[in-house]
């Protein structure tokens, strides 16, 4: 899957967006990128990993609700989470999901050429014309900037449990990434499965999760590793350091 559509203007807005703590879903990237906090007050074992989800008014005749729940239901599985009644599961799963719009500006350089009939080839660091770019390695720099504004959708995930019986929240996940892509849809499953690796995390983990894409821009079958942590977990979760690409 190709999320964005101009990988060069992409790198460079990629600077700003990863300042902010996202990471751009684009085609430019090998891997998704995507910040994850949780609260934690988890004390469940194997045996009593049964769960319902509970939906909001709005979400109880909602195909994108019902679509999301089947992404979360197959890696809940892969924590020995089983979905059963609502009457016999010990846990209730919820969750809340948005896409936000905005934008990003970036100035960038722009470069005058004094011969164009030459190919315009002024300006090109070493490995133009001769191989020494700008006039034998002369390079006089940019001749001014402009401001260049692209499009960046906030993609957002909050997946909470609740023990049934109590009402009693017992853990909370959220995970956000950025980029150029404007569907919810497809950001998605990178999102839980984010938020859900390593399960379940300490209370009050704040981590980056990059998970590798394949050949194809879909989901990599490698497993999701967390990238780095912004603050110290009270129960901190196996990191695998990944080079950044």
């Amino acid at each position: 899957m190709a999320f964005g559509r101009l990988c060069g203007e992409w790198k460079s807005a990629a600077r700003v967006a990863l300042i902010a703590g996202f990471a751009l879903l684009g085609g430019c990237t090998t891997y998704v990128q995507t910040q994850v906090s949780a609260f934690s007050d988890w004390s469940g074992s194997d045996a009593t990993r049964t769960y319902a989800f509970a939906r909001s008014a709005e979400q109880q005749n909602s195909i994108e609700q019902k679509t999301y729940e089947a992404l979360v239901a197959n890696e809940l599985a892969t924590h020995s989470f089983r979905q059963v009644p609502d009457t016999s599961a010990t846990y209730r799963v919820e969750l809340s999901y948005s896409i936000r719009g905005d934008f990003v500006t970036v100035r960038q350089p722009v470069y005058y050429d004094p011969w164009p009939m030459y190919g315009g080839w002024y300006g090109r660091p070493y490995g133009g014309w001769g191989g020494y770019g700008a006039w034998g390695g002369w390079d006089m720099g940019p001749a001014g900037y402009v401001d260049q504004s692209y499009p960046v959708f906030v993609h957002a995930l909050q997946i909470r449990l609740t023990d049934r019986a109590t009402g009693r929240e017992v853990y909370k996940v959220s995970a956000s990434n950025s980029g150029g892509e404007a569907s919810l849809v497809r950001a998605m499953p990178y999102l839980i499965r984010s938020a859900l690796t390593d399960f379940p995390l300490g209370n009050g983990t704040v981590r980056t999760v990059k998970i590798p894409l394949d050949k194809t821009g879909s989901a990599s079958n490698e497993t999701a590793v967390a990238a780095g942590s912004a603050s110290k977990p009270s129960s901190p979760p196996t990191a695998v350091p990944v080079p950044l690409q």
